[in-house]
């Protein structure tokens, strides 16, 4: 009987417990992704704004966009692009950090 207890207590903490993690994981929202999906939306992202390196892709889930990519220009200008699931531009928008580059 007493096993029985054990077990069913440690079960309702592993649910409790996964419970939490779900519910921070969709509360957080986006989330940074890598591998081959992530690489092919890098990739058309990059196509979009004319060239650069990707420095960051993120699943996305509002206004019609599916993934949000950050681009950084050789020009140091830095893009970021929101694409939908077919990888078709939702919109882009150019970061502006402060930095005119002129040192």
């Amino acid at each position: 009987m007493r096993r029985k207890l054990l077990i069913a207590g440690a079960a309702a903490v592993a649910l409790a417990a996964g419970g939490v993690g779900i519910a921070r994981a969709v509360g957080e929202g986006d989330e940074k992704v890598t591998g081959p999906a992530a690489d092919r939306a890098g990739a058309a992202a990059v196509d979009i704004v004319g060239g650069g390196r990707v420095t960051g892709v993120e699943r996305e889930d509002d206004d019609g966009a599916a993934w949000e990519v950050e681009v950084v220009k050789s020009d140091g200008s830095k893009v970021e692009v929101e694409l939908d699931a077919a990888l078709r531009k939702v919109a882009t928008e150019t970061e502006d950090d402060g930095d005119s580059g002129a040192d």
